[in-house]
């Protein structure tokens, strides 16, 4: 499925269609950074380094801002490294 039709509410909510996200691999709670292009508006969801980290670092106390934290250790460990 790569088109859909779908109707905005009154508070201009649109609901994406299941296999749409399960195609881009858009999942509860995530962020989507929304765009205009031309004539259209562009959705486009946005990974978080968490994701891509994960099981990598253990944490001891959960940090305020995950993707922060993973930042900072990346860039640590990848400078004991060189």
């Amino acid at each position: 499925m790569k088109n859909a039709v779908v109707r905005m509410d009154r508070k201009g909510r649109l609901v994406i269609p299941k296999k749409l996200r399960e195609e881009l691999g858009i999942v509860d709670e995530c962020y989507i950074e929304v765009s205009i292009e031309r004539d259209k508006i562009v959705l486009k969801p946005i990974k978080s380094i968490a994701d891509k980290y994960f099981g990598v670092f253990k944490v001891d106390k959960w940090p305020k801002d995950l993707d922060e934290f993973l930042a900072k250790e990346v860039t640590k460990r990848w400078l004991e490294n060189t």
